[in-house]
Protein backbone atom coordinates (compact mmCIF):
# COMPACT_ATOMS: atom_id res chain seq x y z
CA UNK A 1 0.00 0.00 0.00
CA UNK A 2 3.08 2.25 0.07
CA UNK A 3 5.15 2.98 -2.98
CA UNK A 4 8.37 4.94 -3.41
CA UNK A 5 9.74 5.94 -6.80
CA UNK A 6 13.26 7.27 -7.28
CA UNK A 7 14.40 9.33 -10.23
CA UNK A 8 17.41 11.33 -11.34
CA UNK A 9 20.12 8.70 -11.54
CA UNK A 10 22.57 8.60 -14.39
CA UNK A 11 26.16 8.96 -15.51
CA UNK A 12 28.28 11.87 -14.30
CA UNK A 13 31.98 12.71 -14.41
CA UNK A 14 34.07 12.88 -11.23
CA UNK A 15 33.62 16.26 -9.60
CA UNK A 16 30.19 16.68 -11.13
CA UNK A 17 26.78 16.96 -9.53
CA UNK A 18 23.53 15.04 -9.67
CA UNK A 19 20.15 15.37 -7.97
CA UNK A 20 17.90 12.48 -6.96
CA UNK A 21 14.21 12.61 -6.09
CA UNK A 22 11.98 10.13 -4.28
CA UNK A 23 8.19 10.38 -4.24
CA UNK A 24 6.26 8.40 -1.63
CA UNK A 25 2.59 7.58 -2.13
CA UNK A 26 -0.16 5.30 -0.84
CA UNK A 27 -1.29 4.60 2.71
CA UNK A 28 1.02 6.96 4.57
CA UNK A 29 -1.32 9.20 6.60
CA UNK A 30 1.37 11.39 8.08
CA UNK A 31 4.89 12.72 7.92
CA UNK A 32 7.59 10.15 8.68
CA UNK A 33 11.36 9.84 8.63
CA UNK A 34 12.86 9.26 5.20
CA UNK A 35 16.32 8.52 3.91
CA UNK A 36 18.69 7.45 1.19
CA UNK A 37 20.84 4.33 1.16
CA UNK A 38 23.17 2.94 -1.47
CA UNK A 39 24.66 -0.38 -2.47
CA UNK A 40 27.75 -0.79 -4.62
CA UNK A 41 28.67 -4.11 -6.28
CA UNK A 42 30.11 -6.52 -3.73
CA UNK A 43 29.28 -4.26 -0.79
CA UNK A 44 26.61 -4.07 1.89
CA UNK A 45 23.82 -1.53 1.65
CA UNK A 46 24.93 1.55 3.57
CA UNK A 47 23.38 4.69 4.95
CA UNK A 48 23.78 7.85 2.90
CA UNK A 49 21.53 10.28 4.77
CA UNK A 50 18.32 10.46 6.79
CA UNK A 51 15.84 13.23 7.48
CA UNK A 52 13.22 13.50 10.20
CA UNK A 53 9.67 14.73 9.82
CA UNK A 54 10.81 18.15 11.02
CA UNK A 55 13.76 18.33 8.64
CA UNK A 56 16.70 17.35 10.86
CA UNK A 57 19.35 15.55 8.81
CA UNK A 58 22.08 13.00 9.43
CA UNK A 59 24.81 12.12 6.93
CA UNK A 60 27.32 9.35 6.55
CA UNK A 61 30.86 10.59 7.03
CA UNK A 62 31.67 9.58 3.46
CA UNK A 63 29.21 12.10 2.00
CA UNK A 64 29.12 14.82 4.65
CA UNK A 65 29.81 18.22 3.15
CA UNK A 66 29.11 17.00 -0.39
CA UNK A 67 25.50 15.74 -0.28
CA UNK A 68 22.42 17.62 0.90
CA UNK A 69 19.14 15.95 1.86
CA UNK A 70 15.87 17.88 1.92
CA UNK A 71 12.15 17.14 1.81
CA UNK A 72 8.84 18.61 0.74
CA UNK A 73 6.18 17.29 3.10
CA UNK A 74 3.35 18.62 0.95
CA UNK A 75 4.56 16.47 -1.95
CA UNK A 76 5.74 13.49 0.14
CA UNK A 77 9.05 13.86 -1.62
CA UNK A 78 12.70 13.83 -0.56
CA UNK A 79 15.63 15.14 -2.56
CA UNK A 80 19.31 14.32 -2.51
CA UNK A 81 21.67 16.86 -4.05
CA UNK A 82 25.06 15.27 -4.70
CA UNK A 83 28.05 17.50 -5.37
CA UNK A 84 31.75 16.79 -5.90
CA UNK A 85 30.96 13.23 -6.90
CA UNK A 86 33.67 10.58 -6.69
CA UNK A 87 33.98 7.20 -8.43
CA UNK A 88 33.41 5.52 -5.07
CA UNK A 89 29.93 7.10 -4.99
CA UNK A 90 28.93 4.73 -7.81
CA UNK A 91 26.07 2.58 -6.54
CA UNK A 92 22.38 1.88 -6.74
CA UNK A 93 20.67 4.48 -4.57
CA UNK A 94 17.51 3.52 -2.68
CA UNK A 95 15.10 5.80 -0.86
CA UNK A 96 13.09 4.64 2.12
CA UNK A 97 10.44 5.74 4.57
CA UNK A 98 9.68 4.52 8.12
CA UNK A 99 5.93 4.49 8.69
CA UNK A 100 3.80 4.36 11.83
CA UNK A 101 4.58 3.86 15.48
CA UNK A 102 6.55 0.73 14.62
CA UNK A 103 8.61 2.58 12.01
CA UNK A 104 8.10 -0.15 9.42
CA UNK A 105 10.49 0.40 6.49
CA UNK A 106 9.45 0.66 2.86
CA UNK A 107 11.93 0.82 -0.01
CA UNK A 108 12.02 2.14 -3.54
CA UNK A 109 13.25 0.20 -6.55
CA UNK A 110 16.55 2.05 -6.70
CA UNK A 111 18.24 4.28 -9.24
CA UNK A 112 21.72 3.78 -10.66
CA UNK A 113 24.35 6.48 -10.14
CA UNK A 114 27.60 6.01 -12.03
CA UNK A 115 30.56 8.36 -11.53
CA UNK A 116 33.12 7.75 -14.26
CA UNK A 117 35.21 9.67 -16.75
Amino acid sequence: QVQLVESGGGLVQPGGSLSLSCVASGSIFGIYPMGWYRQAPGKQRELVATITSSGDTNYADTVKGRFTLSRDNGKNTEYLRMNSLKPEDTAVYYCNILIGASRRPYWGQGTQVTVDS
